[in-house]
């Protein structure tokens, strides 16, 4: 306990005096996630309600599958990317194997799935409820897309906040991509994985307290954005 106690103590004081490697550290995760999750959202918004409205063959296989691939292992995603931007490669002319961007690609294949799927849902809700109005006005299913995206903008802010709730914890496939090189792709997770393993648990601990926090705060937006939204009836 008393080395518990130290370590805490030592952590508390790297996050007070803005130690520069932790700060930078926390930069690069911030940058990443947050890259990730804008580019996921682009993707898996406007595909989310596509899947929902426009029908075609085979669109129960596509969501089962969408659906399996929100629990897609960070690992797995890891090494699928590690292989397409290795030297021999599809992408390795790139040379994006080890950098940020390549962990960004990575985050961006994880949270992608998760923020569609969620979508699918929110739209679909909101496409039985509305249908018959919206077709009265002669909007037909493509043209309900981005009126029913922006009408459950907030609900659908849930989404995004649950993916960047899990690109920001994702420590495996940023590992595999990312090499958790010093000052070019070291993170939040793998520095916290690093740390650990060499007994350095005062950095370790702070950036454990920046993620919990961060958590917190994800979380907290999300039921905020519940609850704006409550009164709605959605």
């Amino acid at each position: 306990m008393t080395e518990f106690g130290d370590a805490a103590a030592m952590a508390a004081q790297l996050l007070v005096q803005r130690d520069p490697a932790l700060i930078e550290i926390i930069g690069r995760s911030l940058h990443v996630s947050l890259t990730a999750v804008v580019l996921a959202a682009l993707v898996g918004l406007p595909a989310g309600a596509v899947l929902t409205l426009v029908p075609f063959r085979g669109r129960g296989a596509v969501v089962i599958a969408l659906n399996g691939l929100m629990g897609l292992p960070p690992v797995v995603v890891g090494l699928m990317v590690y292989l397409a931007l290795s030297r021999s490669g599809p992408l390795g002319v790139l040379g994006l194997l080890f950098t940020p961007s390549a962990m960004i690609i990575a985050q961006v294949v994880l949270v992608t799935p998760l923020v569609a799927a969620l979508t699918r849902q929110v739209i679909a809700d909101s496409w039985r409820e509305l249908e018959e109005q919206l077709r009265s006005l002669g909007a037909g299913p493509w043209r309900a897309v981005p009126t029913l995206l922006w009408d459950n903008r907030a609900s659908l802010l849930t989404a995004v906040l649950a993916g960047f709730g899990r690109a920001i914890a994702e420590v495996g496939a940023v590992l595999i991509v990312g090499g958790n090189i010093d000052h070019v792709t070291r993170t939040m997770t793998t520095t916290i994985a690093l740390e650990t393993s060499k007994g350095n648990l005062a950095l370790a601990l702070a950036l454990g307290m920046v993620l919990l926090l961060l958590a917190m705060a994800v979380n907290g937006a999300a039921s905020l954005v519940g609850a704006t939204t409550a009164p709605r009836g959605r």
